[in-house]
């Protein structure tokens, strides 16, 4: 299945809710009212406990028992499986410090953050055998840009629980009119918290709603940036530059450009350069007051792009590009970096002059 959503065979649903909004793949539950953390965790599917088992493997000593040949069994050392308690799906392989944060502790986190009060869950789900969850929370009050563009702010969050990742909690706000991801890092800061599972991972956890203040300080310098890009304008052919720019996928392909010879681009590189700057010049939500011919239009042109226009795989494959370190935010980043820049030294910011 592309979606990888789990499926629960003894309550016979797929493991994800959605509020208000189409379930994913129409999969899932659609709940009408924001649920607190409790109702969260059950409308996801998420109320399972995991838990860390030794691990055994056959002894080449033989005993004969009858008219049997029975192996016994040798313990591995320093290391477990872990396993959920309601169906004994095995998730993974961990080391011996490797600490779970059960499904219940990563709800828990979001409501420390607020007080519990305040907090809205939108999406929440577990992939494969409830090996990954994540979690999506709208959280009070606005961006606001110009007149007629609100960015909301919401935080999301993964977990893992078969040893493949940290816990990782980020601040990505998201524009109302097209549903843009636009995950902004200012400066040398971040937008992502990364907790590893060892043995405080828990403690860290509790302790990250204080870190993630930075949403809050993310949300004002934001603001503030996007308010003076509406104020700023750039031409068709500079949005060309700065999407080109953006793209760059690494120095060769920027030293090809700088050297004038883009008849050697790849088709792969042109399409997608094409493709974002169509998504600038024609798409609807890029025609509103606050966004035509301005910086805050160009940069909403690259994420528009990656969020609602790009082909992937999978919805997996789209969180990862835009959520997880993956391409999309990657570009993204680029972007709003170009973009201060562009605000500051006009063109002489983009690699073409």
């Amino acid at each position: 299945m592309a979606h990888n959503i789990n499926y629960n065979e003894q309550t016979e649903k797929y493991s994800f809710f959605s509020t208000k909004e189409k379930a994913w793949h129409n999969l899932g539950q659609i709940i009408s009212d924001y649920p607190t953390s409790a109702e969260a965790i059950t409308h996801a599917g998420l109320d399972y406990e995991v838990e860390k088992r030794k691990i055994f493997t056959p002894s080449s000593a033989e005993i004969i028992s009858g008219n049997e040949i029975i192996h016994d069994k040798i313990e591995v050392p320093n290391y477990y499986s872990t396993v959920r308690t309601d169906n004994d799906a095995v998730l993974g392989v961990v080391g011996k410090d490797y600490q779970i944060v059960q499904n219940r502790n990563a709800f828990s986190f979001f409501d420390s953050i607020v007080g519990g009060d305040g907090i809205l869950y939108e999406t929440a789900g577990a992939l494969g055998k409830g090996e990954r969850i994540f979690i999506t929370a709208k959280l009070p009050d606005y961006i606001r840009v110009g007149k007629d563009d609100l960015i909301e702010k919401y935080l999301f969050l993964t977990t893992s629980h078969d040893g493949s990742g940290s816990i990782t909690a980020a601040f990505t706000p998201i524009r109302i009119v097209c549903n843009n991801t636009l995950n902004a890092a200012m400066n040398s800061k971040t937008n992502t918290v990364r907790i590893r599972h060892t043995s405080n991972a828990k403690q860290r956890l509790e302790q990250a709603h204080k870190v993630m203040g930075i949403s809050d300080m993310l949300s004002a310098q934001m603001e503030s940036i996007f308010n003076h890009w509406t104020k700023i304008q750039i031409s068709d052919k500079e949005v060309k530059r700065l999407i080109q720019s953006a793209l760059v996928p690494n120095k060769e392909v920027l030293k090809t450009i700088q050297d004038g010879r883009e008849d050697e681009l790849s088709s792969c590189f042109t399409n997608m350069v094409d493709s974002a700057f169509e998504y600038a010049m024609s798409d609807a939500t890029q025609l509103m007051q606050t966004t035509q011919g301005t910086v805050f239009g160009a940069y909403n042109a690259v994420t528009g792009y990656f969020q609602n226009k790009r082909n992937y795989k999978d919805n997996e494959a789209k969180l990862t590009s835009l959520l997880m370190g993956g391409t999309g935010q990657i570009r993204t980043q680029s972007a709003f970096n170009l973009c201060l820049d562009f605000a500051n030294k006009g063109s002489d910011a983009l690699i073409l002059n």
